[in-house]
This record gives C-alpha cells, structure tokens and sequence, in this order.
C-alpha cells in the first residue's frame, strides 16, 4: 500500500462556529503524537506512524493541494451495493449538503466548512481509502460520498486492531445435545435452516500480514465480511484530521457530523426490508432477518443469533442472546407467579380477617381515629372492605411461597446465563477481546503527560496526572450525590403532596359506606392518594430521567475514559445508580416507612413539624405498594413502546412526506438508507437499562405483585420483536463493535439479586400482615392471651386494634381539635398499645415484642436459608461449561500448531531455498577450477 507522509490540513483563523464546543482534540499537537497504538508491535508500530504522522503543517494556498473524491452519476441500480464500476464494494456511506446550493449560503461559513470537508475527504484519500460522489437524486443539494476500503488497507488495520480471522475450518464434532431426543418438539421454535444456513465455523486468530498465507483466504472479496469492513472504516474516519488550529488538531468523523460539515455518517443496509435484492450477489440478510426475526408472524420462533451478530455485530448479538434467555427464564417465573395469584384468589373468600371488616357487626361498628388534625372525621372500618378483599389475594402463604422460589430463581438465571455467555465467547471468536480494544479517539487526543509504565517501564502518554485523576473523581462524584439529593428531594415533595391530599379526600369523600354506591366502595382516601400520587410520582420519574440522562454523559465525557467499554462501563453506573433511586425511592417508602413512624392518636409524628406522618391501611401498606408497581411497570411499558414505535415510525413518515415529490424516482440504496433515523451509539445502552430496571421490579418487589414476571414476560416477548422490528426496518444499519458480554450490567443484576432477598423478606415481615396473623393465630387466639379454645383466626382484627380515649386528644396549644364531631368517648387505631386507663397506657403491648421478635426471627432464617441456597447453587453451576472448557483448550492448542507448523514449513521452504543457492553457487565456483 502506498500512502502519502504529509496529510492536508487547514490552517485557520480564529472563528465563530462548531470548533467552540471542542469536545474533542482540543490539544496542542507539539505536545502529544497521535494515533499512537497501545497494543501494536514495535515494528509495525514505527511503520505505521511514519506513515500517519504529520511532517509539517502550513497554510492551504489554493485548491490544488486538495485531492477530491470523483463524481459519478446514479447508474439507476437501486440495489447496488458498489461503486459505479461494480467492483468496489460501498464500505461507509458521508452525507454532506453542498454549500454552493443551500439557500442560506453564508459565504464566511460555509466556505470555512467546505475547506475542512475537502481537507478531510483529501487525507482519507492520502490514508488509502477510495471515495467516489454522487448527488441526490431526490434533493440536489445533498451530496453522497461513497467509501471503499482496498485490500491493503483492510489488511493494515486489521493487524493494527487485532481482529481475528479465519484460519481453517473448524473440524471439532460437537456433542448431541441431552434434549436430542425432543427435537420433534423444539423444531416448530427453531429458524428454518433452508431459509437461513448454518454458519460455517473456523479457527480463528488475529491477523497478522507476515502470516497471509496462514489464513483461510479463498476470496479476497469475501474474506473481510461486510461488518468487518464497516468497522475498519469507521476505525479510520474517527482518526483522520482535517484541521489544524493554534497548534491543536482537530479530527474524527463525530466532530463533522455533531458540527454540521457532514448531515450523516453510516455503513448500508445490504437490502430492502420488504423483498430481496435483484442483485445475485446480495446476501440478502436485512430481508432473512425481517422475514424470520422481526416480523410478527415469527414471535414464537427463536432468534437467528448469528446472523444477528453477523449482520450487527457482537454487541448487539449479546444483547438480543441476553434478553431472549431472560425471556425464557422468565416463563418459570411467570407460572409460578401465576399460580401463586389463584391460589390467594380463589382461598380470598376464606380469609377470616377480611370478613370481620366487611361483617357490619363487627367492621361496620368499630369507629377508627381521624387520620389527620382538624379537618379529618372519624371513620368506620368496614369503608376499607374491598380494599381488604383484593389484599386477601396477594397478602396469602402463596406469597411467602413465590418470595422465596425467585430468591432461588434469580441465581439460576445469573448462573445459567454465565454458562451461555461463554459459549457465546467462544463460538463469535470474543474470548480474548480485552486484548483486542483499542483507545477512544477522544482519549488519544487528550494524552499530553508522558509516564512510565510500570509493567514495561517505558514512557507512555496518560490525559492526566494523579492528580488530575483525583479532582475528575471527586467533581463526577459530587455531580452524581447532587443529582441523587435532587431526586431525593423529589420524593419527598412526592410525600408532602400525599399528607396534604389525604386531608382533602379525607374530608371531601363519604365517610361511611353503604354497599351500593360505587365510589363509596372503591374509592377510600386511602386509594385516591395512593394513585393520584403514583401516577404523579411517574411523570416526575420520566421528567426527571429526561435531565439527568444528559448530565450523566456530561459528566462521563468529562472523566474520559480510555476504552468504549470503559465508557459504556462508567455512563452504566451513573444512570443505574440514577434510575435506581428515581424508580425505587418511592416503592421503598411506602413498603418500609409509610405507617411505620407515626406514633400514636395522642402523640402522632409530624413530617418537617407540619404535616402528619401518614398512616396504612388497617391492613397494612402491601396493595398500596401493589397499585404503584402496577402504575409504574404499566406505565412506563407503554413509555418506552411509544418512544420506541411510534416516534421513529411518524419521523420516519414526515420525512417520505418531504421527499414526496420525487417519489416516483428510483433511489439508491444509500439514499434510502439516509432517510431512516439514526440509533446512535448509546441507543443499545438504553435498552439494556430499560430491561434491568425491569429485573429490579419482577425481584426486587416481587412478594407484593406476584403477577410482575407475568408482564415483565409479555412485555420481553414484544420488546424483541419491537426492537428487531425498529432495527431492521426504521434505523440506519449500525457500526458493527465487538462486545465480550454485557458489562456493567453482569455485577448490577448481581447486586440487585443480592438485596432482593433483604427486600422481600422485610417486605412480608413489615409491609405485609403475614407475621402478625401467624402470631396471633399460634399464640393469641388461645390461653393464655386468648379466649378459643382452638387455634384461630376470629378476634384478629379486634385483638390488633388498640383503643383511645377522644378525651386524650391535643392539639399542641389549641385543645382537643375533635370536640366537636360526635358524641364518640373511644376511637381504634392500628397499633399494638395498652388501653386508656391500664397502668402502661399507649405504651407497647407484650402482642408488639411478640411481632417484632417474629419478624426479626423470620427476617433471618429467611435470608439465612435463600442466600445458603444461593451459594450451593453458585458453586455447584460453573460459570464455563466442561464442553466448554474443553473446546477452547483444543482450539487454541491446534491454532498454535497449525501456526507453529506453518511457520516451519516456510522455514523448511526457505532453508531448502538458500541451500539449492548455496549449492549452486559452491558448484559454480569449483566448475572453473576443474576445467
């Protein structure tokens, strides 16, 4: 490959346009090479950068230094996939709209912009790739650069990122599968493979130029596959300068697009979604993965895993491999779940506790204290009975049931899916890819400190000092508490809103229930608050998700990390911890504080001096934390599908509407493709968060709404097809990146495992009535704290309601606020307290210790059994399967020696070689001497 040692860059003055923002290289280029490979052998290393590095730099005189890319016509093939001349296949796809055209032609500017494009586009030219341009054929004013990387090139950056490529033919036989003999059944599941072929496997092994010969390279076309190509490319165009400015350098194909200079930047899709290509050659994949992926009628089949991640990438493979597994594991959860749910549904008209609150003798004569000062009346306790029907349903023994199988549950998946993620290492060649991953251009461009690596003790370039690191930490720190306190104060607001509505409800709804009307029923103050102040909390929570999402890739951009992983790494932490307290801060209130601090009738406790503590149900807060879990998961499904559905489909409908004018013309396919939405390199991120926000509600919470794995389920079946749906049909294809497993993401499911078992535990001992009823029915109902002669449950509701004398009630300074609102002497209240008059009066009752011992009790036998559970589990269940093992060990012996004996098979050739020369030079030389 022949490239030229000078780039073209513009020297330019001081201006008012996209380089203000400098997000990128914004540093002196005296004070740091660029592009200096991390992995790169020393050899290899000094080549390259004698090729890539600038001589000198000096002031653009005229065109003539520029060179530009040709312009060709449109052929009038709309499938192809190549250049004009048919041969050179369409790599990278540069939109830029044509200066001379725009109808606001601001001459300074858009001079400045068409110069650093030029410059740009001449030292891609410089750098080895091919270029070729042709204008819309829809809108003249856009311009589309077509890139075409060569053999040479492919080859050169291949070695520079390690990719690994294919040596020989796997010849490994794999193992019959222990549910062979089920094939007849899965077979329906299973993709077509007349439709969509198997894909060969190879040994593979990073490329290395010396050893061409060693790999399996039938077709120099096809050797590099069109996913590959796309990311060499992409590698290149985030690297290449166009400008130099005060001795800073300016790069990268994201500075050009986020400025303006370029409209779009994006690999092709091979075809149109809807049909094949008419091109014999096309692979067809876009069509095959539409057809049997993301078309509704193929919702049950499984996923074509490699030729997603042949088509997309392994980043985007591990991703749809991660949540078609969660899916099925959440099919056991489902049922379980559901099962739960009938068994307390249909045992709901058994509930004794429930009837003694509907029964008019009982629930109907029992008078409750105001819950509020002033302004909120006593009230009878039969309003609340329908409420204690539906709690009937999930406050049952099934509960305790389903809480304990998902603490079980969840380790299984965590466990199972490690196993399968390392058969998906091995069989997409991502084993070593730590290895492989090269520095973000941002980062490179910020490496001015030079210090000594302590491993080979030579100089290397870091952004920053010690120091510098240490003052980046604690400001990203800072950043993040703050934004945690705003949402903090958030709920809080959240709380006050509730104390206050409660009061208004409590004096403006009816007061005693008849039976038949309706909203007498159903809506309590109780209930009207919980869901007035969920659906509230929610928007609040998208609000809230809206801002910080930027602040989040603020501060990351602003700690530079050194790897795309590393960055992806950071912001996932960041918006976790985030979304985290956004989503569960209100959940936690009311499961472990609502109803636990408020004193008593006499006493209550005042939040911020002012409003009263707000009281449960009498029994408990357990459906209200059922309603916003509902609100909340329903909610924020029909979110994210809006967003994910119908917002690209509609920009993608205004945008044909445009265009609709040249409608009839026949486009190419980069034209088609430009007109698609773009998924931006985060757009995965998004995805992954909005499923384990997911996860953190089926296991965190999943002792009050055992029905969460049955949505999460049906929510997972549609969001992949939604998502292969929005991939292949409404976004530009794109750029393929590798991707070991999912990241950060791997620990977080693992924290999140770890404290739902403390979650749900204390959600049945404290937010629950489990733990009093089984108190009161073994040791209570009967002598010598009961009255029955058998254990049972009639008397609960009385036995945990405490009396209070109306005589007892003040007000601070102002006197009894309830003097007059009846004629009642005593009032009920949901605690456990001796009555007026006892010598301990509203003080804790020996039923009180009674609970607190068993919920303690309960709390630690509970988590002591599921967690010893959990660790069995995890030892007993490797992480890599013995197959496994054994086919990575046996590739990786037989790569070395097929290398190993290439390697001496080219020594042997050469030896033979010099000894033939060796030998005819010695029978040259005696030939004389003998004649």
């Amino acid at each position: 490959m022949q490239m030229m040692t000078r780039d073209v860059l513009l020297e330019m003055e001081q201006e008012e346009e996209d380089d203000e923002d400098g997000d990128i290289g914004d540093v002196p280029a005296s004070r740091r090479p660029f592009l200096r490979p991390h992995t790169l052998p020393s050899s290899l290393e000094l080549d390259i950068r004698d090729q890539m590095m600038v001589s000198s730099f000096g002031t653009l005189g005229s065109q003539q230094d520029f060179q530009s890319p040709e312009f060709e016509e449109f052929n009038g093939q709309p499938d192809s996939l190549f250049f004009n001349d048919g041969h050179r296949r369409i790599d990278f796809v540069l939109v830029y709209e044509d200066e001379s055209r725009k109808e606001t032609n601001k001459k300074g500017s858009n001079e400045k912009q068409r110069r650093k494009r030029q410059a740009y586009e001449s030292n891609l030219i410089h750098d080895g790739l091919q270029l070729e341009a042709t204008r819309s054929v829809l809108d003249d004013k856009l311009v589309f650069v077509k890139v075409h990387a060569p053999w040479e090139v492919l080859c050169t950056y291949a070695e520079i990122m390690h990719i690994k490529l294919p040596l020989k033919p796997n010849d490994l036989k794999t193992r019959a599968s222990a549910f062979s003999n089920f094939n007849w059944f899965t077979k329906v599941l299973q993709v077509d493979e007349s439709i969509i072929k198997p894909e060969q496997e190879f040994f593979t092994a990073p490329f290395e130029r010396n050893r061409m010969n060693d790999f399996y390279i039938r077709d120099r076309d096809t050797f590099f596959n069109p996913a590959t190509r796309s990311r060499i490319v992409y590698f290149i165009l985030s690297r290449i300068k166009y400008q130099v400015r005060d001795n800073v350098k300016k790069f990268g194909i994201n500075k050009l697009v986020s400025s303006g200079i370029y409209k779009a930047a994006f690999p092709l899709h091979d075809c149109n979604f809807g049909c094949p290509s008419e091109d014999f050659s096309c692979p067809n994949e876009r069509y095959l993965l539409y057809r049997e992926w993301a078309h509704p009628r193929s919702i049950y089949k499984k996923q074509p895993l490699d030729l997603i991640r042949k088509y997309y990438g392994e980043k985007i493979g591990i991703y749809f491999a991660w949540l078609g597994y969660y899916t099925q594991m959440l099919l056991l959860a489902a049922v379980v779940g559901v099962a739960c749910f009938l068994y307390g549904y249909v045992n709901r008209n058994d509930c004794t506790w429930s009837k003694e609150v509907c029964h008019p003798d009982i629930g109907g004569k029992i008078i409750m204290c105001p819950q509020c000062d002033r302004l909120c009346p006593f009230w009878k306790l039969n309003i609340t009975c329908e409420s204690s029907k539906k709690l009937c349903i999930f406050d049952s023994f099934g509960t305790l049931v389903f809480a304990v199988f998902m603490g079980v549950w969840v380790t299984l998946f965590l466990e199972f899916w490690k196993r399968r993620q390392a058969e998906l290492e091995y069989e997409w060649d991502t084993v070593e890819l730590q290895q492989e991953e090269q520095a973000r251009p941002e980062y490179e461009a910020r490496c001015t400190h030079v210090v000594i690596n302590e491993i080979t003790q030579e100089e290397e370039r870091v952004p920053f000092t010690t120091w510098g690191k240490c003052i980046r930490i604690a400001l990203c720190a800072s950043a993040v508490l703050f934004w945690i306190l705003l949402i903090i104060a958030s709920v809080i607001g959240i709380i006050v809103y509730r104390l206050s509505l409660f009061i208004v409800f409590s004096a403006k709804l009816p007061k005693n229930s008849n039976g038949t009307d309706p909203i007498q029923k159903y809506l309590t103050p109780q209930t009207a608050t919980s869901v007035t102040a969920s659906l509230i909390s929610f928007v609040i929570i998208m609000i809230l998700n809206i801002i910080y999402e930027k602040v989040a890739i603020m501060i990351t951009n602003f700690e530079l990390p050194r790897t795309q992983t590393d960055y992806e790494n950071s912001l996932t932490m960041k918006m976790f911890l985030f979304q985290f307290v956004n989503y569960y801060s209100s959940c936690f209130y009311i499961a472990f504080f609502k109803g636990k601090f408020v004193g008593y009738p006499g006493d209550p406790v005042y939040w911020l001096g002012k409003y009263r503590n707000e009281e449960c149900d009498p029994g408990g807060c357990l459906l209200e934390l059922t309603t916003q879990l509902t609100i909340i998961m329903g909610g924020k499904a029909i979110w994210n599908n809006i967003q994910e559905v119908l917002l690209p489909w509609v920009k993608n409908l205004i945008g044909r509407c445009r265009t609709v004018s040249g409608s009839e013309k026949i486009t190419p396919r980069w034209e088609q493709d430009y007109h698609l939405q773009l998924m931006g390199r985060l757009g995965l991120f998004y995805e992954y968060l909005e499923m384990i926000i997911q996860f953190g509600f089926v296991t965190l919470f999943v002792a009050s709404f055992p029905l969460a794995p049955l949505l999460a389920l049906v929510n997972n079946i549609l969001e992949i097809r939604v998502d292969a749906w929005k991939m292949t049909t409404q976004y530009r294809r794109m750029v393929p990146e590798k991707a070991q497993d999912i990241g950060a993401w791997q620990p977080i499911m693992q924290g999140i495992a770890i404290l739902a078992v403390v979650t749900n535990a204390m959600i049945i001992a404290f937010t629950s009535d489990m733990i009093p009823r089984l108190v009161y029915y073994w040791s209570f109902s009967v002598p010598p704290y009961g009255d029955h002669t058998h254990y049972t449950m009639e008397g609960y509701i009385n036995n945990t309601l405490s009396f209070f004398n109306v005589a007892d009630f003040r007000n601070r300074s102002k006197g009894n606020p309830y003097s007059g609102l009846g004629d009642h002497t005593t009032c009920r209240y949901r605690d456990f307290r001796h009555p007026p008059g006892h010598p301990q009066e509203y003080k804790h009752n020996i039923y009180y210790w009674h609970v607190i011992a068993a919920k303690l009790a309960f709390i630690i036998v509970m988590e002591h059994v599921i967690y010893s559970v959990k660790f069995f589990i995890s030892y007993a269940i490797p992480d890599v399967s013995k197959s496994t093992k054994s086919k990575i060990k046996r590739e990786k012996y037989l790569t070395q020696k097929l290398l190993h004996e290439n390697h001496l098979k080219d020594i042997t050739k050469n030896m033979g070689v010099i000894a033939e020369k060796i030998v005819e030079a010695v029978d040259n030389n005696l030939r004389p001497k003998l004649e």
